[in-house]
């Protein structure tokens, strides 16, 4: 498993991690991953995976990177610090390697947010500050309210066939030294990406290297330089296979043909406010009617 740098702490990572986003396959898998070399677990206190968490890593605690999130309902100070407690607790541990903003809440102060983060880096609680889902221009104002602490990561979605960030978040990350990581590497699911996948490249790559599929489109997200991914895998087969995304590398031409031969889309900026705000049940009742109709049309809802 190849590593990266988390942002400028000198700290190295795997490159591929385990996210646990509607994650319901109990402990085995993660900690099949662990022993594949993903020892970097994402959860957040929304997700209700936290104490299965604590159940894969075990005894092995310290051999294990552990990020988790606070949700925007919690940022005010007291708030924030009592779901960290309640975080630790369900983690079964006494530390958070890195805790993120879980995205952005403009009804509360970054600077009351970011100053219990910071309280909580003080006390030894959480060892580096992160953000997940912010843009560039919130990714700056967070960076402006932090007083002692960097921000050492985002977490925002990117993939094969959503490059959305590409040409403007991500290279702001990559010039002032912010991982970025990948949620939704596979794109909720890896048919989403063969739907993209006119000229059928994946296989005939998959074909050339004897990688899979999923590990070339991973790989792909993986060759952006200070990107990491956590995919999901609810089954052991699936964690394995996507921890063989690591440990190699796609040449400039097989690159080029991805990123030629896929077709993918950026998001406008109505369809990001509109994807930000809409309750979570309809963008999952969305997503849902959508696999019933055909790719063009899917392509469009994705």
């Amino acid at each position: 498993m190849f590593t990266k740098e988390l942002g400028k702490t000198g700290v190295q990572i795997p490159e591929v991690g385990l996210g646990t986003w509607h994650y319901h396959a109990g402990p085995e898998p993660l900690r099949q991953g662990l022993d594949a070399g993903a020892c970097f677990i994402d959860t957040a206190e929304s997700y209700d995976t936290e104490e299965v968490v604590r159940q894969a890593m075990g005894q092995h605690r310290d051999e294990v990177f552990l990020a988790s999130k606070v949700s925007p309902s919690n940022f005010r100070r007291a708030d924030l610090l009592k779901a960290a407690e309640g975080s630790l607790r369900r983690l079964g541990t006494d530390r958070i390697d890195l805790y993120q903003l879980h995205k952005p809440n403009d009804a509360i102060p970054l600077e009351e947010t970011l100053g219990a983060m910071e309280e909580l880096v003080d006390a030894g609680k959480v060892r580096f500050i992160g953000v997940s889902n912010f843009s560039q221009s919130e990714l700056q104002r967070a960076q402006r309210a932090m007083r002692m602490h960097p921000i050492v990561s985002n977490q925002m979605r990117y993939n094969l066939v959503d490059r959305t960030i590409s040409e403007g978040l991500l290279r702001y990350c990559q010039a002032n030294g912010v991982t970025l990581i990948a949620y939704s590497p596979l794109a909720r699911g890896f048919s989403h990406i063969r739907d993209y996948d006119a000229q059928g490249i994946l296989p005939k790559l998959s074909e050339a290297t004897g990688r899979t599929p999923v590990q070339i489109a991973l790989n792909w997200c993986l060759c952006q330089a200070g990107v990491v991914a956590i995919p999901k895998g609810n089954s052991v087969e699936h964690v394995v296979e996507n921890c063989g995304a690591s440990g190699w590398r796609l040449n400039p031409e097989q690159l080029s043909q991805l990123d030629h031969a896929i077709a993918f889309k950026r998001r406008s900026g109505a369809e990001q406010f509109l994807r930000r705000h809409l309750p979570p049940s309809c963008k999952e009742t969305i997503q849902r009617l959508a696999t019933f109709l055909p790719p063009i049309i899917r392509r469009r809802i994705h």
